[in-house]
């Protein structure tokens, strides 16, 4: 009988382990630090890159040369204004080298938290503009045109 239950209580912690290891990821507001409400973002896009996103913080676009395209196509009307064609920095800070107003956008989930719920200055939440996946694509082309030492590229490390 004590076989048993040591059986059963095993059992159900491989698979509390298991559960664990699948969970989302909690994004969080670049300011506050409250989680960020997913069910406001504009719908559209691949449902599936987005949440295997969501389990790795792991951009899947990140060198794709077509979600690449996309994301330079997508970038243009929504953040050229303030960053620049060529993410050079304007009104907006460049997003091409090494510095990070916030340095959690060295990171994928960093810079998905920043784009999705805005930031300090003008920067505000993109939800409402472009969809998860749009934003996944902008992020993969901020990625490619990164001129920085790319041993401080943290979206690159496993």
């Amino acid at each position: 009988m004590k076989k048993n239950k040591l059986l059963v209580v095993a059992a159900v912690s491989i698979a509390l382990i298991s559960t664990a290891a699948l969970a989302e990821i909690t994004f969080r507001n670049t300011i506050t630090g409250a989680p960020l409400d997913m069910s406001v973002a504009k719908s559209g896009g691949n449902e599936a890159v987005f949440n295997q996103f969501k389990e790795t913080g792991k951009n899947p676009y990140n060198g794709d040369k077509e979600a690449v395209q996309k994301g330079h196509d997508l970038f243009m009307p929504a953040c050229s204004g303030c960053h620049g064609h060529e993410a050079e920095g304007k009104l907006g800070p460049g997003l091409a080298d090494d510095y990070w107003t916030y340095p959690s956008a060295a990171t994928d989930q960093g810079l998905f938290e920043v784009l999705f719920g805005g930031a300090n200055g003008m920067m505000g939440p993109q939800y409402v503009n472009l969809s998860t996946d749009e934003m996944l694509m902008i992020m993969s082309w901020i990625r490619d045109i990164y001129k920085g030492d790319p041993k401080k590229a943290k979206w690159l490390k496993k």
